[in-house]
């Protein structure tokens, strides 16, 4: 569903992602793994458009996406759970929900999928309140479900856990859990929380520099080569 080749960029002089090659399969998920400033939000940015590369490819679903802006590549199926939510403060929840669907045809009726409730029922309860009201947890559940309502080929989650209470943390794995395991829609989760990552990841990718150090399956992700690309 993704496959990045070689992509370089650079901030001013500095060199920030490095020869990146990856890929991301429809069915699984693939974590992204890394201390904080390695480029691991860079490196989702460019996937998403919001930063230009410098050299390097990357296609989605066949398609050479590298010089789209965000907007078309979200047309096409991507979507982006971003680090701190992003929610739209003064719109409620249902208007945020909605806003999943600005990419689609404006004859599409305007809708939230029953799907959105079953996987977060207290979202159902809060569609009148603005966004700005609910808390933490609750506004990471929002930036899912409005990922969620793109109707997305591969969706990307940017630190899912980052400021989140427990019971909010597992009601987001559990999630997830279920979105891989309906094997049609591939997952990127970049996450510094070994321990979410291991339970959800088909596969991994771990930066450090801004280039890759280390990759493999679920079964690797304990070995002590991981482990201290991590560590703080």
């Amino acid at each position: 569903m993704l496959n990045v080749q070689d992509i370089n960029q650079y901030y001013g002089s500095s060199h920030t992602l490095r020869g990146i090659t990856m890929s991301v399969k429809q069915g699984e998920c693939m974590a992204l793994l890394g201390r904080n400033g390695v480029g691991k939000t860079t490196l989702l940015q460019c996937l998403m458009g919001v930063q230009s590369l410098a050299s390097g490819s990357i296609h989605f679903d066949g398609k050479d996406i590298g010089k789209l802006t965000p907007h078309a590549r979200a047309a096409l199926g991507m979507a982006y759970v971003p680090q701190g939510r992003e929610i739209f403060a003064r719109l409620t929840v249902e208007e945020n929900i909605l806003m999943g669907m600005a990419t689609k045809p404006s004859q599409q009726a305007k809708r939230i999928k029953n799907e959105i409730f079953d996987l977060f029922p207290v979202l159902r309860t809060m569609l009148s309140r603005r966004g700005g009201d609910l808390s933490g947890g609750q506004q990471q559940q929002l930036a899912i479900a409005r990922a969620l309502e793109a109707e997305p080929k591969l969706i990307i989650f940017d630190e899912p856990t980052e400021g989140i209470q427990p019971s909010i943390i597992k009601d987001i794995g559990r999630v997830i859990r279920l979105l891989r395991d309906r094997g049609d829609i591939a997952i990127l989760l970049c996450e510094q929380y070994f321990d979410f990552a291991r339970e959800l990841a088909d596969r991994f990718v771990v930066l450090s520099r801004g280039e890759v150090v280390a990759q493999g399956d679920q079964t690797q992700m304990d070995s002590e080569d991981v482990k201290k690309h991590l560590s703080v």
